[in-house]
């Protein structure tokens, strides 16, 4: 039976988030990772530079806007996630009819019957295949014609329809403000798009999941993919009848995985999530990731799910920008040591290139961060507005293995400072 620690370490590994594990492109990292969480897409981007070496903002616009390798949907769970552009049709055919059926009863009661949304599905076809990439108020502007008012969700229902029927996805961002464009026109079907039987595609999607989550059950991946556990399950047999899966205990590894199971950890390697980071919405529970007592501060309520601090998968803390000068704190809760090679003094420079703003002469980074940190200690505060050279100020203590899940010990806080030159 792998104890928490060794599940935990494995599945930072395969989220590319532990044993200095860094995907080498934007591109790259979605494909390890197959999908990323999109509903904020600035925290979209930190999740793809949270995995990768030396991933810059333009680095991933190119990876959506040049390269087309990824693509921006609404797909598990009718959540949006970035994918591999690749895949984007098949898993569309998928997920499409379920996420449309569960959303009937809000369809009902925003008035838009079946007629209307297909009236507003050809409507836009017609407007991106005239104008262009065009954005939501944009969109919403044409739609008017079938009688959409501008407010309210129901424009935003009817282009989510329209890309769960296969019209429409989102291109290049104009600004700051996302664009939608005809799917067609934008990824052209290729050879990996033909139809595949249902059970082989649930087979598909749970070997892409164990890939990039183990080790993993499989209730953790119906709730991930908000597939039924009867189809999940049949996915999951099929996994072991081929020999795709190995079962160890009741979780899953991938087998080409399995000599990666270990005793005991590497190099401390401290990464900084960004909301919504999928780490933390995965799998179905969330204790071996965020300690019970804790989960409040990660997850506040309101769907809300702050930017975390993690330490070889271990959430030790949050975090949260600093903008127009008001500063946020980042409370960390938990006994851990920081090792040179992994901790922050890596992490806050490489938020600066996806922020993509330049180090300025009076907003600097600052982290009061600890070494060893209590289950009471002091909130430090990080400001990755402007991020330039890294320096610790402190005692650089070596690394020691992270306690049972569950079990905090009572240390004392021990200040170390992070601070710019």
């Amino acid at each position: 039976m792998l104890d928490h620690e060794s599940v935990r370490g494995l599945r930072a590994s395969a989220q590319a988030l532990a044993d200095g594990v860094r995907e080498a492109s934007a591109a790259a990292v979605v494909r390890r990772v197959f999908a990323i969480q999109a509903q904020d897409a600035m925290a979209a981007d930190l999740g793809i530079r949270v995995r990768g070496r030396d991933i810059t903002a333009a680095g991933i616009r190119a990876a959506y806007e040049d390269e087309r390798s990824i693509v921006r949907g609404w797909f598990m769970r009718g959540t949006l996630h970035t994918i591999p552009s690749s895949d984007a049709r098949w898993l569309l055919r998928l997920l499409a009819p379920r996420i449309l059926a569960a959303t009937s009863r809000r369809y009902h009661q925003l008035g838009l019957d079946e007629g209307l949304r297909e009236r507003a599905d050809r409507l836009a076809r017609r407007a991106l295949a005239t104008h262009g990439p065009l954005t939501r108020p944009e969109l919403t502007e044409h739609l008017a014609a079938v009688g959409v008012q501008p407010d309210g969700q129901v424009p935003f229902h009817l282009i989510r329809h329209a890309a769960l029927t296969g019209v429409l996805c989102h291109g290049p961002r104009r600004g700051d403000e996302a664009t939608y464009v005809l799917l067609d026109d934008w990824l052209p079907a290729g050879a990996g798009d033909s139809w595949r039987e249902e059970d082989t595609a649930v087979a598909e999607l749970a070997r892409r999941y164990v890939r990039a989550h183990a080790p993993v059950g499989v209730d953790d991946f119906a709730t991930w993919s908000g597939l039924p556990v009867t189809l999940a399950r049949r996915a999951w047999k099929t996994l072991v009848q081929t020999g795709s899966i190995t079962e160890y205990g009741a979780l899953s590894v991938p087998t080409e995985r399995m000599e990666e199971l270990r005793d005991s950890p590497g190099t401390l390697d401290v990464r900084m999530l960004p909301a919504y980071d999928n780490y933390l919405v995965g799998y179905r529970g969330r204790e071996l990731s965020v300690p019970a007592a804790h989960h409040g501060r990660v997850w506040p309520g309101g769907g809300v799910i702050r930017p975390t601090v993690v330490a070889d998968g271990l959430a030790i803390g949050t975090w949260a920008r600093r903008d127009a000068g008001r500063p946020s704190s980042s409370p960390a809760w938990t006994a851990w040591r920081a090792d040179h090679h992994g901790g922050d003094v890596d992490e806050l420079p490489r938020l600066a290139v996806v922020f993509d703003r330049p180090a300025g002469p009076r907003r600097r980074p600052v982290v009061d961060a600890a070494p060893e940190f209590g289950p009471e200690s002091d909130q430090g505060v990080v400001d990755v507005g402007d991020v330039g050279a890294v320096r610790h100020r402190g005692q650089v203590a070596r690394r020691a293995r992270t306690p049972p899940c569950g079990s905090w010990p009572a240390t004392g806080t021990r200040s170390g400072r992070w601070a710019t030159r």
